[in-house]
C-alpha cells in the first residue's frame, strides 16, 4: 500500500506532482505576448475585441477575466496580454519558490487559463486544453493551503486517488475510442503505419520508423491497444505496489515513443505528469535515505506475513499471465520461425468490442467507487489516530472538506466518462447529470477519447496556401511547423504547441473551409499584417511576400506520404511525396464578395474603426514588453523560459554541492586530543557494569530506529 508522511513535511510525491503541474499550468500553455497578439490582437486572426460580448453583465456572471479590462483602463487586447504575463510570472515563481506552490496560486492560474479558454474559440478548444483545466482543478486539491498554516496532510491519499482516476479515464478512453469509433485501420492493425505520417507534427525519427517491416508495425499497434486498454484495467487500481509500478513504466515508455516520433506536446507532458500518481513515496525516497548494512534490522517474518507475501506474488503473476494471454488470443499472435516474422490479426469485431465496453465501463465505475471509499476511510482512520484532541479535530475537518470536494469531482466525471460509444448516459443519476450541466462551463471535468478521427490510408491531407500578384504565377507559403515543401526535413517543435498549424491539420482532415479562423487568416495575409505573417514564417527571407502582400490567395488540398527508398528511387532527396486532391479555398482578393460574405458570417467584418488604446502606465509597460518579443517565435520564447529554469536549478544544485563540501568535518578518532581523566571518572568507570559489544550495538541501533520514527521527524 502507499505510504504517506503524516508529520509536518509534505509527501515527496506531493511536492513532485505540484512542481510538474504548476510548470505546465503556468508556463506550457501560456503564449508569449507576441503569440497572443498574433492570434487575438486587433491585427490578429480572431481579434479578441470582436469575441467579447457587447452587453455588459454582472461581474459574477462573466466567464472571463477580460471584463476587468475597463476597470484597469485597458483594451481587450491589452487585458489578454496582461493575463498571459501574469500566468507566466506566477508559474515561474511557483516553480522556483516553494512557498508559492500553494492552492491559491493554482486557483489563480486556473482562473486565468479558463478565461483564455472561454474567449479562445477554435484555437483553444482542444483535448489537451480541457485536460489542463481539469488537472488544474486537481492541483488546487493536491497543493497545501498556506493560509491555514496546517502541519497535517491527511488528505493526500484522497486527492492523489482523484489524480489517478483522471489518468485512468484519459488512458482508457483514448484506447477505447480507437476501436469504438469503428476505425478499420485499428481493426486490421495497420493504424501505426498510417499514424506515423498522419499525426499532427511527425519528427525525423517517424520517417525511419515508418520504414520498418509491416509485421513489426502491426505488432506496435497491438502494444498500443494493450497498453491503453488492458494494462490500465488491471494495474492502475491494483492494491499491489509492483503492479502499479508496472503500469507506470508501461505508460512512460508509450509517451516517450509518442514524443520521439511525434514531437513533445502538452498532452504528452500532462500524461507523464499524471502517471506519477501511480507511484508512492517509497519510490521517490528509495535512494535518498542512508543504506542499511547487510543483515541489519533483519527480523524473521511470521507465518502469516509469509503467506500474504506468497499470495501477493501469485496474484501478480496471474495478472502478468492474463496480460500475455490477452495479448496472444485477442490479436492471434503467431510466429513464423522460418521467415523470422510475426503475424497478428484481431479476433473480435466492433459489435463484440461494444458489448465488452458496455460491461467493463460500468464495472470500472463501481471499482472506482470502492477504491475511493477505501482511500477515504483509510485517511479518516489516520486522522482519528493523531495525538491531541485539537490536532484530531483539525485533521478531521481538513479530511471532510477535501473528501467532499473529491467525491463531487468524481461524481461529475462519471457523466463525460459514459459519453463514449457503448454506454448510455441515462444510467447516471439525474441529479448528477443536472449538476454536471450546471457547472459544465467551468470545465471541472472533461471528456476524453470522443474526438478520435479515423486514420486515412490515402495519406496525410495538407492545406497548401498559394499567393500571386497577377493570377498567373503562384508561389507557396509554407508554415514553419507542418509539412509543405517535400524536401524539408520534418521539424522539431516540442514542447511548443503551434496552434495555427494544429487547426490547419484538423481542417485538412475534416475538409472544413468555412471556419472563422481560416477566413480571418486569408484576410490578414492579403492585408500583409506582420503579426499574422510571423505565424507562418519568422524569417522574412523564407516568406516570398515579405516585401509586398499578395494580391490573390488560394488554398489547395494535397495528400502527403512518407517516401519509401525501395519504391521512390527517383525521389531519394525528398522526405515526402504528395498528390493533388482538390481545391480547398477559391481564389480571392481583398475586395472579393465571397471573402466579404464569409467575414460577415463569421463576425469578423469590421463595422467600427479600431479605437486608440489608453495611455496609462500599465498599458505603456505592456507595449514595451510587446515591442521586445514581437519578433520572436513562440518556440524560441518557450525554450528560453525552460532553459532559464534549468539554468537556475543547475546553479542552485552546484552551490548546494559546493557549500555542502565546505562544511567542517568532525575530527577522526586518531586525531582527537585526549583529555586527562578525572579521578572521579576513573572510579565511576571501574564501578560501572561491563556490557558486551553486541549489547552496545543493539542499543545504538534501537536509538537510531527511534530517531527515524515518523513522529520524531520534522
Amino acid at each position: 500500500m502507499e505510504s504517506f508522511p503524516f508529520g509536518g513535511k509534505r509527501s515527496s510525491k506531493a511536492v513532485c506532482l505540484e512542481e510538474l503541474l504548476v510548470a505546465e499550468l503556468g508556463l506550457m500553455p501560456k503564449w508569449s505576448n507576441s503569440k497572443s497578439n498574433r492570434l487575438y490582437g486587433d491585427e490578429g486572426i480572431l481579434p479578441v475585441r470582436l469575441q467579447v460580448p457587447k452587453v455588459q453583465r454582472p461581474l459574477l456572471e462573466q466567464e472571463s477575466l477580460l471584463c476587468l479590462g475597463p476597470y484597469l483602463g485597458l483594451e481587450p487586447q491589452q487585458t489578454l496580454e496582461l493575463m498571459c504575463l501574469l500566468g507566466v510570472a506566477l508559474g515561474l515563481g511557483a516553480v522556483l519558490l516553494e512557498p508559492l506552490r500553494d492552492s491559491l496560486i493554482y486557483l489563480c492560474l486556473q482562473a486565468l487559463y479558463l478565461s483564455l479558454y472561454n474567449v479562445g474559440g477554435d484555437f483553444l478548444h482542444s483535448e489537451w486544453d480541457v485536460l489542463l483545466l481539469e488537472a488544474g482543478v486537481l492541483a488546487v486539491l493536491v497543493a497545501p493551503l498556506g493560509l491555514l498554516h496546517s502541519s497535517y496532510r491527511y488528505h493526500d491519499p484522497v486527492s492523489f486517488w482523484l489524480t489517478r482516476w483522471l489518468f485512468f479515464r484519459l488512458t482508457f478512453c483514448t484506447g477505447v475510442s480507437k476501436l469504438a469509433s469503428g476505425d478499420p485501420a485499428w481493426y486490421d492493425l495497420s493504424a501505426l503505419s498510417h499514424h506515423l505520417e498522419n499525426q499532427m507534427s511527425p519528427t525525423l525519427l517517424a520517417w525511419y520508423v515508418h520504414q520498418l517491416p509491416d509485421w513489426l508495425l502491426r505488432l506496435g499497434a497491438v502494444v498500443v491497444l494493450q497498453s491503453e486498454i488492458i494494462v490500465p484495467l488491471v494495474t492502475f487500481f491494483a492494491p499491489i505496489r509492483r503492479l502499479r509500478l508496472f503500469g507506470f513504466y508501461v505508460q512512460l515508455f508509450l509517451q516517450l515513443c509518442y514524443i520521439l516520433t511525434g514531437n513533445c506536446s502538452l498532452l504528452n507532458l500532462l500524461r507523464i505528469t499524471l502517471s506519477f500518481s501511480l507511484l508512492d513515496d517509497d519510490h521517490f525516497n528509495s535512494n535518498s535515505g542512508p543504506k542499511k548494512k547487510k543483515g541489519q534490522d533483519k527480523k524473521p517474518r511470521s507465518y502469516g506475513q509469509a503467506l500474504v507475501s506468497y499470495l501477493t506474488l501469485l496474484v501478480e503473476l496471474a495478472v502478468y499471465l492474463f496480460i500475455l494471454y490477452s495479448f496472444i488470443t485477442l490479436f492471434k499472435i503467431q510466429i513464423n520461425w522460418e521467415e523470422k516474422t510475426l503475424s497478428s490479426k484481431t479476433s473480435f469485431n466492433q459489435n463484440g468490442f461494444n458489448a465488452f465496453l458496455e460491461v467493463f465501463q460500468e464495472l470500472t465505475i463501481w471499482i472506482g467507487v470502492l477504491s475511493f471509499t477505501w482511500e477515504a476511510v483509510s485517511a479518516m482512520l489516520n486522522c482519528v489516530c493523531t495525538r491531541g484532541i485539537a490536532s484530531k479535530l483539525w485533521s478531521l475537518l481538513q479530511w471532510a472538506v477535501i473528501t467532499a470536494a473529491a467525491a463531487a469531482v468524481f461524481a461529475l466525471s462519471v457523466v463525460p466518462y459514459t459519453s463514449m460509444a457503448g454506454m448510455s448516459v441515462s444510467k447516471v443519476l439525474p441529479a448528477v447529470r443536472d449538476a454536471y450541466s450546471a457547472v459544465e462551463r467551468y470545465q471541472l471535468v472533461g471528456a476524453y477519447g470522443i474526438q478520435h478521427r479515423l486514420i486515412s490510408a490515402e495519406g496525410r491531407p495538407e492545406i497548401i496556401l498559394e499567393g500571386s500578384y497577377d493570377g498567373l504565377t503562384w508561389t507557396e507559403m509554407n508554415p514553419m511547423y507542418k509539412p509543405g515543401n517535400v524536401n524539408a526535413v520534418p521539424p522539431i517543435v516540442g514542447p511548443h504547441q503551434p496552434r495555427l498549424e494544429w487547426l490547419m491539420w484538423q481542417a485538412a482532415q475534416g475538409g472544413d473551409d468555412t471556419s472563422p479562423w481560416f477566413t480571418g487568416l486569408i484576410q490578414r495575409l492579403l492585408q500583409g499584417k506582420p503579426e499574422v505573417v510571423r505565424l507562418l514564417q519568422v524569417d522574412e527571407a523564407q516568406y516570398p511576400f515579405s516585401q509586398r502582400p499578395p494580391a490573390l490567395i488560394k488554398a489547395k488540398l494535397y495528400n502527403y506520404h512518407f517516401t519509401d527508398p525501395a519504391k521512390d528511387k527517383t525521389h531519394l532527396q525528398n522526405w515526402w511525396r504528395r498528390q493533388y486532391k482538390k481545391e480547398f479555398f477559391p481564389i480571392v482578393n481583398l475586395d472579393d464578395p465571397t471573402l466579404n460574405k464569409l467575414l460577415e458570417e463569421s463576425g469578423l467584418k469590421e463595422k467600427f474603426p479600431v479605437q486608440p488604446g489608453s495611455d496609462t502606465p500599465l498599458s505603456q509597460v505592456l507595449s514595451l514588453i510587446r515591442g521586445h518579443v514581437k519578433g520572436l517565435s513562440g518556440s524560441l520564447v518557450l525554450s528560453t523560459l525552460l532553459a532559464t529554469l534549468a539554468g537556475i536549478f543547475l546553479i542552485k544544485a552546484i552551490l548546494s554541492w559546493a557549500l555542502g563540501n565546505r562544511k567542517p568535518r568532525p575530527a577522526s578518532a586518531d586525531h582527537k586530543p585526549k583529555k586527562p581523566k578525572e579521578p572521579s571518572e576513573m572510579a565511576e568507570k571501574s564501578q560501572a557494569p561491563a556490557t558486551s559489544n553486541r549489547g552496545s550495538k543493539k542499543d545504538s541501533n534501537e536509538k537510531k530506529d527511534t530517531d527515524r520514527s515518523p513522529r520524531k521527524r520534522k
